[in-house]
């Protein structure tokens, strides 16, 4: 799919997002360690869990929120709010002695406007798309976001240390031309908005989220992701921390890799697969069934990050590394269109808030992998990352094909749900 056939609406947000990711990935990974060391470990530690907690439930509120208004409405708020807090957090740095109190107070409303917002721009790109084009659109898309994260690590790994306040800079700047951007561009196309049915707005909400809970076939794609994306997350938990304590250093020269610089090459190996082959591997799953397409993605990536969860060998551990990364580059668009297209078309918002419930659980999983690789050896990890994907690709293909989308379920411009 050319650009210039892009609706215009796809346009402006994979433009936005784009310049917005690449300067945030600049800061936000390095979150942690700021507040650390301004802070202490413990202190840092406990805010940073408190802020992942508040963003996981405002945004099942924002999910409400973008089926019940005007979603244009939604996102210049929350994008003008996003632009004032990233400027008091700028300010915050520039005293000798920095408002660190006004620092944090500041990323609390910066992580509460982003969950706001971020379920009516996941919706907006539903609602923009059909599903003859939507597989092309999230390959795009997929691309970008992580051609914009290589961008933006390259930035704070050279300027993080020396020119804090300048990457600062760059971010309020870029986060105050977005909502300009979404005011002239963005079209709010969208009419079939939620009703309220409850005088209780607390109640209403539940009962939104109530329906989502009961869509059997979605709850296990949602589920099923949450155990596939773990095995990805496990890279930089339990598997950075193994190689870091057991990979054997190789000397290359004068070069030393050793297991902190192996994980890097690995991280750098995914994003540079991703920019290369995103839309080769897409040309070629076009002419596959969806159904044996999302399997033989599914199988490649198991087999790679099983492989790679145990390896102690550098060009076994790249070799791996490239298998899952293409597994990924099949599955990935077809698992995101197939599970756009379950979507009913007055509850975008809320099933987009309530689909991101696997990134926040998968965290969780590969966090625990920490745990339970302090009592298994590496090989029973590797059998265990194997068992968690294969299980996630039982739940995510049951729940996507099991039964007929077509009878009805999605309406609007989703229309027919396309699958094989």
């Amino acid at each position: 799919m050319k650009w210039k056939e892009l609706p215009q609406n796809i346009k402006v947000r994979m433009i936005t997002s784009f310049f917005n990711r690449a300067v945030s990935s600049a800061v936000m990974p390095f979150m942690a360690l700021f507040f650390a060391q301004e802070m202490n470990k413990i202190w840092a530690g406990m805010f940073l869990i408190i802020t992942v907690v508040i963003g996981f439930f405002v945004n099942l509120v924002g999910g409400y929120i973008s089926d019940r208004f005007p979603r244009k409405k939604v996102l210049l708020s929350t994008s003008w709010l996003n632009a004032f807090f990233f400027l008091l957090m700028t300010v915050s740095l520039f005293p000798v002695d920095k408002m660190i109190l006004l620092f944090a107070a500041a990323y609390v409303g910066f992580i509460i406007t982003s969950s706001l917002g971020r379920p009516a721009m996941h919706a907006i790109i539903i609602d923009s798309t059909t599903p003859e084009n939507r597989k092309a659109v999230y390959a795009l898309d997929y691309w970008l976001v992580n051609l914009s994260m290589a961008i933006g690590a390259a930035l704070g790994g050279l300027l993080y240390l020396n020119h804090q306040k300048e990457l600062f800079m760059m971010l309020t700047f870029t986060s105050t031309t977005i909502p300009v951007a979404y005011a002239i561009w963005l079209q709010d196309k969208f009419k079939d908005q939620l009703q309220k049915k409850h005088d209780n707005v607390f109640i209403d909400l539940i009962n939104n989220y109530r329906i989502a809970f009961r869509d059997s076939a979605f709850v296990k794609v949602v589920a099923g992701s949450t155990f596939i994306f773990a095995a990805e997350f496990s890279l930089n938990s339990y598997i950075g921390i193994r190689l870091a304590e057991t990979f054997k250093a190789v000397n290359i020269g004068n070069f030393e890799l050793v297991g902190v610089r192996m994980l890097s090459l690995l991280n750098i190996e995914n994003m540079l697969l991703v920019v290369c082959f995103t839309f080769i591997i897409n040309r070629c799953t076009d002419r596959l069934n969806k159904k044996n397409a999302l399997l033989i993605g599914l199988i490649l990536y198991g087999i790679g990050y099983a492989t790679v969860t145990s390896a102690n060998t550098w060009y076994v551990l790249i070799l791996f590394n490239l298998i899952a990364t293409l597994g990924e580059l099949v599955y990935s668009p077809i698992r995101n269109a197939e599970q756009a297209n379950m979507i009913p078309s007055d509850k975008r918002g809320s099933y987009s808030a309530f689909s991101n419930l696997s990134f926040s659980g998968a965290d969780l999983v590969a966090r625990s992998t920490i745990i339970i690789g302090a009592f298994l050896m590496p090989t029973m990890m590797s059998v265990y990352i194997g068992f968690i994907i294969m299980i996630g690709t039982v739940l995510v293909y049951s729940g996507l094909f099991a039964r007929d989308w077509t009878a009805g379920k999605v309406e609007g411009p989703v229309g027919a749900s396309g699958r094989n």
